[in-house]
């Protein structure tokens, strides 16, 4: 269209309207902001009608008195749902001039508001690479974004299970040590035999009935209390456990004719009766020159259970016993023995050679027993385990230095290939004041108990079997 002023033009130059006949500008209209319940993030903007009014003034010409013509007149303040960020300044008529500012906050809002509408799964691809993950802080979305998921720590869990599975068996045997019933058994006298090589332990089994109950002496044909006339040992062995090589495990024959600290000689099983653990355990060392280093005994009750502990023993019987005072009747064969059969098993001298019999009989259960206790089976099994350990505490007492771990050293060295033998027999006599006695054959035995406190290995000639 030709300038205003120009020949051709249909009217006439801005300067040259007659006064009332100037067109009035169209008002600029104010802007509404609509904008979410829960954010301050707008939602979208939209242009509102002006109503009319009636005291509207007549707009003026650029040239009396109006704003600059390079100036946009600002909008009318206080406008319907005005944001003070996005009131001042317009682009166009009707049009919000949006700064740097609004366009960022505007990008910003898309993003979560496209986020909200299509979760993860139902939106479009590129919605991870629009910010799903990280929302604009202070949006709804930022709040009820979904937090990565933690990897398992299979590291930790595994050196929490190590560290249950060293630390549990060690506060139980603390535990089970210190229920051990310890006495005083060893040393405690003058001139006793200086420490000799390797570890020697003296067994004994006592025929006490503590603990029992009337039903379990009658259960176990052990007599009662009074009728016993004290505590007797019956059985005695000494095992010498070398720094290297085989065990050794000797049968002490009861009725050994030895000298008895202050009271001559007699029996060895009369030193028990007369002074206890500790007065069989010095005359032990003087018979045979050997130092004893650990002390344990076992009684009738207490033998029995540890028998049930472990399920049972499995001996193999090379001929009938019937003994009513035992309180046994056994065929011949292969058999499982509980813990009341173990107990007759042990205590019958119903055989033509009587006590070397059972002495022998002994060596073999005792074998046996540990071979059960710890075997594969036995040790793989926690609650048999915890059984048999609870069951050992209870029925046997110690000296006051020995503990739990030496009893299960002492378990682990006879395991299996132990040599069992008995000291060098001389012959019996008939002996006043004490009976039928038996007696070492001196030579021999010197030299057997020589060997054993040198921890030399036993010359075959020396290993007898009963």
């Amino acid at each position: 269209m030709p300038p205003s002023g120009q020949p051709g033009s249909d009217r006439p130059a801005p300067d040259r309207w007659p006064p009332d006949e100037v067109p009035a500008r169209p008002a600029p209209e104010p802007t509404q902001v609509m904008r979410r319940r829960q954010s301050d993030s707008p939602l979208a903007y939209s242009a509102v009608p002006q109503p009319p009014r009636s005291d509207r003034q007549p707009p003026r010409t650029p040239n009396r008195g109006g704003p600059p013509p390079n100036r946009r007149p600002a909008p009318p303040a206080g406008g319907p749902g005005q944001d003070p960020r996005h009131g001042s300044g317009y682009a166009g008529q009707g049009e919000p001039r949006r700064s740097e500012y609004d366009r960022s906050e505007q990008a910003a809002y898309d993003r979560s508001g496209r986020a909200a509408q299509h979760p993860p799964g139902r939106g479009t691809p590129g919605e991870a690479r629009r910010g799903w993950r990280n929302p604009p802080p202070g949006s709804p979305q930022a709040a009820v974004a979904p937090r990565r998921r933690r990897r398992p720590r299979w590291g930790r869990r595994l050196l929490i299970l190590l560290l249950i599975l060293i630390v549990t068996p060690i506060a139980a045997l603390i535990y089970l040590d210190g229920t051990l019933t310890r006495i005083d058994a060893l040393g405690g006298y003058s001139k006793r035999v200086g420490d000799t090589p390797g570890t020697n332990w003296l067994l004994a089994g006592s025929d006490s009935r503590a603990g029992l109950t009337s039903a379990q002496e009658a259960q176990l044909t052990t007599g009662s209390a009074a009728d016993a006339g004290g505590e007797r040992s019956d059985t005695m062995m000494l095992v010498h456990i070398p720094k290297s090589g085989q065990t050794t495990i000797v049968s002490l024959p009861r009725d050994s004719y030895v000298s008895i600290p202050g009271h001559g000689r007699d029996k060895l099983n009369a030193a028990f009766s007369l002074g206890g653990p500790k007065l069989l355990s010095q005359t032990v060392e003087i018979a045979t020159g050997l130092h004893i280093d650990h002390f344990a005994k076992i009684g009738f009750g207490g033998f029995a259970g540890l028998v049930d502990a472990v399920g049972g023993i499995d001996m193999c019987l090379p001929r009938p016993m019937n003994d009513p005072l035992a309180g046994i009747d056994l065929p011949a064969g292969c058999q499982r023995l509980d813990g009341t059969k173990a107990l007759g098993f042990v205590r019958s001298r119903a055989t033509a050679l009587a006590d070397l019999d059972r002495m022998n009989d002994q060596r073999l259960f005792l074998a046996a027993l540990l071979k059960k206790s710890t075997s594969a089976s036995t040790l793989a099994n926690p609650f048999r385990l915890w059984s048999l350990a609870h069951g050992a505490a209870g029925a046997v007492q110690v000296d006051h230095g020995d503990h739990l771990w030496d009893l299960a050293r002492l378990g682990w060295a006879l395991r299996g290939g132990a040599i069992a033998t008995t000291v060098p027999i001389g012959g019996f006599e008939d002996v006043s004041g004490s009976g039928n006695v038996l007696l070492w054959d001196h030579d021999r035995a010197t030299t057997f108990f020589g060997d054993l406190a040198a921890d030399r290995p036993l010359p075959p000639e020396l290993i007898t079997a009963g």
